[in-house]
């Protein structure tokens, strides 16, 4: 057994308690020639990491130099460890995995302890500064060394210490924290909120918690993992305004779309007009005796998510027949056939929170930094929903852009099959060629002849009001969208004539993750994770933390501080 005390007991693995005095800093002082302690000139460093030499050696105290390298002594212990085990009988007996996962651990701690001497080096070193100035100018004249924290990264918790600047009645200043970018909110480092916002944007909260855990250190909890989610996505509009994308020809399509889709949330999250119905129905079933129906359940308990996607549509003309064979089928194309329009450069804005027009809006912003000069066509394609179309038609007038806009050419024919009904029986193939040759004719620009022919049938075969119903519907939806049926333009112009972009992102961007068994969302963790999907589907998710940390650091600490004046001129 070694004494405590003795040069080997030392130093041992990650018991670094640095009481900073490397360079013979006082505990507190007041700057300017004030102070409030006398300074203390001995090298006050923990026990276990000071290796002070025997009584009535010579040499007196150890410098700034043996106490700075002490500090990274339980690093060469657990690197030398890691070696003695490598080379050992016990690590030649093993197979690979029983190997990796030892190598892993003890690597994981290796980090861990370089992190924290590094951190007690920090420490060391820090010099007390007479030029502390608060956002409103005050100077902090009083200084405390030695202030810990625990931080959180990736291989395990850290321990840091940095000097605390003072004023009575105010929070106080660690200009140490500000150097590293620490968080101020959480002790979580940005690793481990970067990487529970990208588990978390792909499974449930808790799975994604528990995959941090797994891929280092730590124990990260659900809730832990939802805040640090929600945190993460707070520069979401800052990034994308921020950013000024490549210009393209001026033959080159913009392209503006929007959808909607309903996600499960709890009932403080429902927007006010889904509360009340639901509340109504409650009590009309509590009143009757009777069980809500099933689909007005799901109903009351879900909220529409808003989406808007911007993308260059480089120009892909093609014929009728082109696009009636990509829909209906039909012969083999040939080789050469024209290929259907390709969106690139797509960028997409999601929201939980946000109307529809306040969606579109970023979509427009987005456009406008695209195209600031309007030289570009602007185009936009829509499911026929009135909200979208007014906020469109709204926008271009701000913006002083012509956008033209086009239903999207699948939802028209939903509304032909819903005619064929009327006038087929289920089953008929007369159906499908009929659907056929009426989408032939809207594409062709006929659109009046054909809700004038769905009536003139449906008046000829004497069908009677509700055999007629789904005709009629179909007719008075091509009526009243007629201005946005322009299907020539689009084709011969090269841009595309349905919304499967946005169709598609609805799909992976909401219903694959926000859909998921079980789940109700608050509206906050929905906005969060709609927004990082987002990020990740427009491949910004990386360079897109790099912004956020550099917001962080403005708004955590930046802001805390007087700002140096340029100089005049």
């Amino acid at each position: 057994m070694q004494a405590a005390g003795s040069p080997d007991a030392c130093c041992r693995r990650g018991a670094w308690q640095v009481a900073w005095f490397v360079h013979g800093k006082a505990t507190a002082s007041t700057l300017y020639g004030v102070q409030t302690r006398e300074e203390e000139k001995t090298v006050a460093v923990d026990a276990s990491i000071a290796c002070f030499p025997p009584a009535g050696a010579a040499g007196g105290l150890p410098g700034a130099g043996d106490v700075e390298d002490a500090l990274f002594s339980g690093v060469r212990e657990q690197a030398e460890s890691m070696i003695s085990w490598a080379k050992s009988d016990e690590a030649l007996a093993l197979e690979h995995d029983a190997i990796e996962e030892r190598a892993m651990a003890d690597g994981l701690e290796l980090m861990r302890l370089l992190a924290e001497a590094h951190m007690a080096l920090r420490a060391a070193r820090e010099e007390r500064r007479g030029d502390v100035r608060d956002a409103d100018g005050d100077l902090r004249v009083t200084c405390e060394d030695g202030q810990e924290h625990t931080r959180v990264m990736i291989f395990g918790p850290v321990r840091t210490w940095r000097a605390a600047y003072r004023r009575r009645g105010k929070e106080n200043l660690y200009p140490q924290d500000a150097e590293l970018n620490w968080a101020v909110l959480h002790s979580y480092s940005a690793g481990v909120e970067k990487r529970a916002a990208k588990a978390s944007a792909i499974v449930p909260f808790e799975q994604a918690a528990a995959q941090v855990s797994a891929a280092g250190a730590i124990r990260l909890g659900k809730r832990q993992a939802e805040d640090l989610a929600i945190g993460a996505a707070d520069d979401f509009e800052a990034f994308y305004a921020a950013r000024r994308p490549e210009p393209c020809p001026p033959g080159t399509g913009l392209l503006i779309t929007a959808d909607g889709s309903a996600f499960p949330v709890l009932p403080e999250a429902l927007r006010p007009a889904t509360a009340k119905a639901a509340k109504a129905r409650a009590q009309a079933a509590a009143e009757s005796g009777w069980p809500d129906d099933p689909a007005d359940l799901r109903k009351s308990r879900k909220r529409t998510a808003e989406l808007a996607a911007v993308a260059d549509i480089p120009p892909a003309p093609r014929t009728a027949d082109d696009v009636l064979a990509a829909l209906f089928g039909g012969a083999p194309r040939p080789a050469d056939a024209p290929q259907g329009p390709k969106a690139e450069g797509k960028t997409l804005f999601a929201s939980a929170r946000k109307p529809i027009a306040g969606v579109i809006k970023d979509a427009f912003a987005e456009a406008g930094r695209r195209d600031p000069g309007h030289a570009r066509p602007w185009i936009a394609i829509v499911d026929g929903n009135n909200t979208q179309i007014a906020a469109i038609t709204g926008l271009a007038a701000q913006h002083q852009v012509k956008v033209r806009i086009l239903i999207d050419l699948i939802h028209i024919t939903q509304y032909l099959w819903k005619a064929a009904n009327s006038f087929f029986c289920p089953g008929d193939p007369a159906a499908r060629a009929w659907v056929r040759d009426q989408t032939a004719k809207i594409l062709a620009g006929r659109h009046r002849d054909v809700r004038a022919g769905i009536r003139r049938r449906a008046t000829a075969f004497g069908y009677s009001p509700a055999e007629r119903a789904d005709a009629d519907e179909c007719a008075r939806y091509l009526e009243n969208k007629q201005d946005y049926l322009d299907y020539p333009a689009f084709r011969k112009a090269g841009w595309p004539v349905a919304s499967g972009l946005i169709e598609g992102a609805a799909r992976w961007l909401i219903k694959d993750r926000m859909e998921v068994t079980g789940a109700r969302w608050s509206l906050d963790g929905a906005e969060a994770v709609l927004k990082i999907r987002a990020l990740a589907g427009n491949g910004d998710f990386d360079e897109y933390f790099d912004f956020h940390h550099k917001q962080e650091k403005l708004r955590n600490h930046d802001s805390r501080y007087q700002q140096p004046q340029p100089a005049a001129a």
